[in-house]
């Protein structure tokens, strides 16, 4: 190999994003067999005690036959997020995280996964 033709197509596409304290990165890569996935990185920059800083990465691998329902979870989490906001059940503190009100999962959403279970 040293060609540097599999480098070239290991890489394909690059999108930062930059949010407040965080960036993401959007990869559009290659396997070898010239199939598409896509890697998203979230970066955070973190400080040492010393005073030093470094990068806290976190990744997720998503392959092409788990786009159409990763795009779909995603949109309706977000849609879930807007519809909480603006109905009152969830307030957010200063400082805080969300506080609960009287949510309750009737609507066929559950937050209890039993990872097992899962396909």
């Amino acid at each position: 190999m040293g060609d540097g033709k599999d480098n070239y197509r290991d890489e394909i596409f690059s999108l930062p994003v930059r949010a407040g304290k965080r960036t993401y990165f959007f990869d559009v890569k290659a396997t070898r067999a010239n199939d598409l996935y896509l890697t998203v990185t979230e970066s955070k920059k973190k400080f040492n005690a010393d005073g030093g800083f470094y990068f806290e990465k976190h990744k997720v691998f998503l392959y092409k036959e788990d786009f159409e329902k990763f795009a779909e979870g995603l949109n309706i989490a977000v849609a879930k997020i807007n519809e909480l906001k603006e109905s009152g059940e969830y307030e957010v503190k200063e400082g805080e995280g969300y506080e609960r009100r009287n949510y309750n999962n009737e609507n066929g959403y559950s937050s209890d996964v039993d990872f097992d279970n899962l396909g």
